[in-house]
């Protein structure tokens, strides 16, 4: 049975085998498993700092989502980055990506964030429409980056 819980330490193998499909797919990231292990386990060390969900299907991980908080001065409020959200493509179509993203949004309801962005690459139509079955739309900002 399909189970939404935040993640713990003994994940992170599956965490990363499921960051390398999603930057499979991604313009512009590439596979660094070790960075992606490191950043893992600074979120589940720090739970400020974020939070990760994942979709165990009765105990295989087969999805998740990385949230990362900060605080707004445009509201005056705390927000989210949803900066990972990733089913495993043997398990796609089957409702663990929605269960994923309802979690999200419960998650940060509880904890009272005033907004969740996120970045979607600008040809990823079918991302782009799960989204917006959730209330997400389009914003007028272009993400800019440096890497420092």
């Amino acid at each position: 049975m399909l189970q939404i819980r935040p993640a713990v330490e003994t994940d992170i193998p599956a965490l990363a085998r499921l960051l390398g499909q999603l930057f499979e797919q991604e313009a512009e990231f590439r596979l660094d498993e070790s960075a992606q292990r490191s950043g893992l386990r600074q979120i589940l060390a720090d739970p400020s700092a974020g939070l990760v969900l994942v979709a165990d299907d009765d105990g295989r991980v087969t999805g998740m989502a990385t949230l990362l908080f900060t605080v707004s001065t445009a509201l005056g409020a705390r927000v989210a980055l949803l900066d990972d959200l990733v089913v495993d493509r043997a398990r796609r179509g089957r409702g663990t990506g929605a269960a994923l993203m309802a979690g999200v949004l419960d998650a940060c309801r509880a904890a009272q964030i005033a907004r969740v962005t996120l970045n979607s690459d600008a040809d990823n139509d079918a991302a782009h429409r799960f989204y917006e079955r959730f209330g997400f739309r389009r914003s007028a900002m272009v993400p800019f980056r440096l890497n420092l």
